[in-house]
């Protein structure tokens, strides 16, 4: 069990792994330049390369892992933090994909697409859309005139000030929500939507594995995201396909996955590297500020106290504080300090909790470059 991290995290203690030290942002880089006995191993009938949301966040990241995998034949499982989010890109919920997995400018998929669907192929898109933080740009220079938000929790979206200025100057904002947020607050319109035990659906695993779940309770009056979204596309002339849960498996399970050719995976380089005092290492704890703890205090109050986590070599250099204060490019935070086994010249903070969410509080990435000093003083 190998690690590559900044951290030797409490996992990879209790399993005796061995953590190769990478500096956030790096780990294209480590990748590509991995020992000889790790790549030995790696070589191994059975070897599994385990990923999660942090790879891509990190410049070259998907790229060096394509590129480890397909030098040494191990196998790549990608094991994300929300449970619908594998079988959310098997429905196609990313820019350049339709469901199953099929390329967006493949003529073949397109095929197939519009014949489970009922429509003209010509009707399906050809442009390549906009990613996440892609339409929040947009929209925070004025270029969207609507904008249909569903699923999403602002603490998760890197810059609030772009989030910000995005539902200040698009004109007309759907929201697609079961609980208050930020976007509810703003929104033109809020569709309730049911709970996950309000309706009937599937998570896949991680291993890609279904797993159908029925409705519980039976009297529920919200409709779910699904209904909801098939119904706007219908009033606006381009519902095309099933619009609820059984419908929608029966034309997965139609489609199946693709088969057909694939793009390349992009060659993108790693980051530059730097000789800035500390870089920012951060991850979500299991128990932190999430929605999901709203009006369970008491499951809330079982979270780790949060901490700034640096090396011994790190405190000693500070002078050996009780707290130290780390700062980024729109603010910072003063958190008690811990000792762990870090590297020297970077700082873990947890990434959304009770005292710091690094996003709103610093207006730091994982990866960057931040100010640390003892004490409060910043």
């Amino acid at each position: 069990m190998v690690s590559l991290g900044a951290v030797a995290t409490r996992g990879l203690k209790k399993m005796g792994g061995t953590l190769l030290p990478t500096k956030p942002g790096q780990e294209a880089l480590a990748l590509r330049d991995l020992p000889a006995d790790v790549k030995a191993a790696l070589a191994m009938p059975g070897a599994v390369i385990l990923v999660g949301e942090r790879i891509a966040a990190s410049a070259g990241g998907p790229s060096a892992l394509a590129e480890v995998a397909a030098q040494t034949g191990a196998v790549v499982a990608w094991v994300p933090r929300r449970a619908g989010e594998r079988g959310a890109l098997d429905a196609g919920a990313l820019a350049g994909l339709l469901p199953g997995g099929r390329p967006l400018i493949d003529e073949g998929a397109r095929n197939e697409i519009a014949r489970v669907w009922g429509t003209e192929v010509n009707l399906l898109p050809r442009a390549i859309g906009l990613t996440g933080e892609g339409i929040l740009e947009a929209g925070s220079r004025g270029n969207l005139r609507a904008l249909v938000i569903a699923g999403v929790d602002s603490v998760d979206l890197p810059d609030p000030a772009v989030t910000a200025a995005a539902l200040e100057r698009t004109e007309f904002i759907v929201c697609l929500d079961h609980h208050h947020s930020e976007f509810t607050q703003v929104a033109d319109v809020v569709l309730p939507v049911a709970l996950v035990t309000e309706k009937a659906g599937t998570f896949v695993d991680w291993e890609g594995r279904a797993r159908p779940f029925g409705q519980v309770f039976k009297d529920a009056l919200s409709m779910s995201d699904a209904t909801i979204l098939g119904m706007l596309a219908k009033a606006i002339g381009t519902q095309a396909g099933a619009w609820d849960g059984a419908g929608l498996r029966r034309e997965l399970a139609d489609l199946g996955q693709w088969t057909g050719a694939r793009e390349e995976s992009p060659s993108t380089g790693s980051a530059p590297i730097t000789t800035d005092a500390f870089r920012l290492a951060s991850w979500r704890e299991l128990l932190d500020a999430g929605v999901m703890q709203d009006g369970e205090p008491f499951l809330a109050a079982t979270a780790r106290p949060v901490a700034a986590l640096i090396s011994a070599a790190a405190a000693q250099q500070l002078g050996s504080p009780t707290t130290i204060t780390v700062g980024g490019p729109s603010g910072s935070v003063t958190l008690p300090v811990e000792i762990g086994d870090v590297i020297d010249d970077v700082v873990f903070l947890p990434m959304h909790s009770t005292d710091c969410s690094i996003y709103r509080d610093l207006g730091a990435r994982i990866g960057s470059a931040v100010n640390v000093s003892a004490g409060g003083a910043a």
